[in-house]
Parts: structure tokens; sequence; C-alpha cells
């Protein structure tokens, strides 16, 4: 069995700001949502937990896609998380629901949902999490 590691470093701004440095070379500063305190117009860790399930169900439908010989026009996922407050004020994202509009020529459905299963399967973020990750997909055929 094969291990990666992924890391990554904060550093606190002051107030209710930091700044993270990803292995990769992106930097970004960051916040609470302003509904908790925190600052506009920088990333939350709510949006950098959505797109992390976003970002890696994306790339492995396009790998999915590759695989199963799919000719791919376009893909656009949007992704919705629902967040339930417990009694204690904690709180946890319960669902994630990709809609998927996916255009494709030369193939068919079945093929299509064959990748989005793949991809499902196969995307390290959404095996890794509580929440239940719903997939809703659209497809047209060319």
């Amino acid at each position: 069995m094969a291990v990666y590691k992924y890391k990554n470093n904060t550093e606190w701004l002051g107030e209710h700001k930091g700044h993270i440095k990803m292995e990769n070379g992106i930097e970004l500063d960051f916040s609470a949502p302003p509904s908790m305190h925190g600052i506009a117009d920088v990333l939350t860790p709510e949006d950098s937990f959505m797109a992390a399930v976003n970002t890696c169900y994306f790339m492995m439908f396009i790998w999915a896609c590759e695989r199963f010989k799919i000719n791919l026009v376009s893909l656009k996922i949007e992704a919705t998380g629902k967040v339930l407050e417990n009694m204690d004020k904690t709180s946890i994202f319960s669902e994630i629901l990709l809609k998927i509009k996916i255009t494709a020529k030369d193939t068919t459905e079945d093929r299509i949902k064959s990748a989005l299963k793949s991809a499902r399967k196969y995307s390290l973020v959404a095996e890794s999490i509580k929440a239940e990750v719903k997939i809703e997909p659209e497809i047209e055929i060319l």
C-alpha cells in the first residue's frame, strides 16, 4: 500500500485572519465567514472544504472520462453543502450535493453514468469525509 502526504502551513495575521501556504506554492489569506466574526472577501474553511470535495470529484470525473474513452465537451459542477447545527452549537456538514452538467459526444448515457460512479469511488476527498455526497447529473449527448 502506498502512502502519500500533503502539507500546508498557516500563520495568524491578527484579529480573525490567517494566511495559508500550500505545498504546491499556492498562498491565500483566510478567515471565518463574516457571519462568524470573520472578514469578507477571503477564503473560509467552509469554502475550502466545499472546494476540496468539488475539485477532487471534478478531476476524478475527467480521469474516468479518459479511462472510459468518453469524448467530454463540457463539464460544470455546482457543490452545495448542508450544515447542521447541534444543540451545543457545534456544527457538521451532513450532506454535499454535486449538481453536475455534462455534455459529451459519441458516447452513451450508460458510459457516462459508469464514469460518474467511478469518479465517486476514486475521489479521495469524498471518500474521506463523514458527510453524504450525493451526485445529481444532467447529461447531454450530442
